[in-house]
């Protein structure tokens, strides 16, 4: 009965589209997107010096979030979607109250949204940096995949010595090659002062890509057109969400915080989380009633009266049904408009990059984009054409 009523809501009269007209689309492409996951990982460990020298990194971090979670999104393997798992460290911070001056901020995670929020959430201060003890907790600690055909990388920023502190970071490297963890190493400053303090060593030893970037330089972004179409969606598609069990009022509203520190840092840097929210990999079936239903049709028979929305918690099981097909059409209209809008605004840049002549700009985002399509095409990942 679920999947008739399903399909017979999907199939109803077609979207009137608010933005332009929009040719009429497969309005079952996203489902079937988020039921071919490959068996694949790609697990990214992000390394921050959150001394007091680096406010520049940590904010072209938060400008190219979304775009280094897109690039990642963009990868296939065996034409199937890989999960994408993230996870965190700061360190060389006075706050941190242990001698290797390390904090695990946040372990392998696919919620983008928290994600974002640990990002946002850190500070400043100066302290001792210990590139091998971080690199070392990160391969200790966190949950890494046994599978040598997953992509495993760490990427440490600084500017630091890197052969400081209690750990021989040449010791660790033989940790990250029996894991199969590739060590890549961002260097803030000139390229040759960090060879001389040993960033490129590090990330050699470990069979990783040593960059270097300038870290104060601030973002630039290019404005386009469909800029504001594309926040709107955003914010619209928010509705689609349905808030469920104790932790999905505070996840809903997370969800939002996040979407306004995107719009905080840059119009274009929310526009890269619109596209980023429209992919696979951002899914909340662990608070949203309408992702829980993807991953699992039978989740409205399994839940508790007391799990339900107010609005919801009368309704019967067909009811329930009824109601999660209505909000999925609906999300899967948006997610269309947000595609469309997001093609053409590629092409805006692309264009308007070509008539700047404005080549790439070495920045965290970029050094950690082409690795990550380097290493895992190396591993026999593809990438989606544009």
């Amino acid at each position: 009965m679920k999947s008739i009523l399903l399909s017979s809501l999907l199939s109803s009269a077609l979207f009137t589209p608010i933005v332009e007209q929009i040719k009429p689309i497969d309005e079952i492409q996203f489902i079937k997107e988020s039921q071919t996951k490959s068996k694949r990982k790609i697990q990214l460990v992000i390394l921050f010096d959150t001394s007091s020298s680096m406010d520049g990194l940590l904010n072209q971090a938060k400008s190219r979030l979304w775009e280094i979670v897109n690039e990642s999104g963009s990868l296939r393997y065996n034409d199937e979607i890989p999960t994408l798992e993230i996870a965190m460290y700061d360190y060389g911070n006075t706050s941190i109250q242990n001698n290797r001056f390390v904090r695990k901020q946040l372990d392998f995670s696919s919620d983008l949204d928290l994600v974002s929020q640990k990002l946002f959430g850190l500070n400043t201060s100066g302290g001792d940096e210990y590139c091998g003890a971080v690199i070392e907790d990160a391969l200790n600690q966190l949950e890494w995949s046994s599978n040598e055909k997953d992509l495993k990388m760490i990427y440490i920023a600084g500017n630091e010595p890197f052969n400081q502190g209690p750990v021989n970071y040449k010791e660790v490297c033989s940790i990250a090659q029996g894991k199969d963890v590739l060590v890549n190493t961002i260097y803030c400053g000139e390229y040759m002062q960090g060879v001389r303090e040993f960033w490129k060593d590090g990330a050699s030893c470990a069979e990783g890509d040593y960059f270097n970037i300038n870290s104060d330089k601030k973002i630039v972004f290019i404005s386009t057109p469909y800029d504001d179409q594309i926040n709107e969606f955003s914010n619209k598609i928010n509705s689609t969400y349905v808030a469920y069990n104790r932790r999905g009022v505070a996840r809903k509203s997370m969800q939002s915080v996040q979407d306004e520190n995107a719009v905080q840092m840059n119009a274009s840097v929310a526009n890269m989380r619109a596209k980023a929210k429209i992919s696979s990999n951002y899914s909340n079936g662990d608070w949203d009633l309408i992702d829980a239903f993807l991953a699992d049709s039978t989740v409205i028979h399994k839940l508790k009266k007391e799990d339900l929305p107010t609005a919801l918690k009368e309704k019967s099981t067909k009811e329930l049904e009824l109601f999660v097909a209505e909000k999925l059409k609906e999300r899967e209209q948006i997610k269309h408009q947000i595609a469309q809008l997001s093609i053409k605004r590629d092409d805006f840049i692309k264009k308007k990059r070509a008539e700047m002549n404005d080549g790439q700009v070495d920045d965290l985002g970029t050094a950690i984009n082409n690795s990550i399509l380097n290493k895992a095409i190396q591993l026999g990942f593809q990438k989606l054409e544009e």
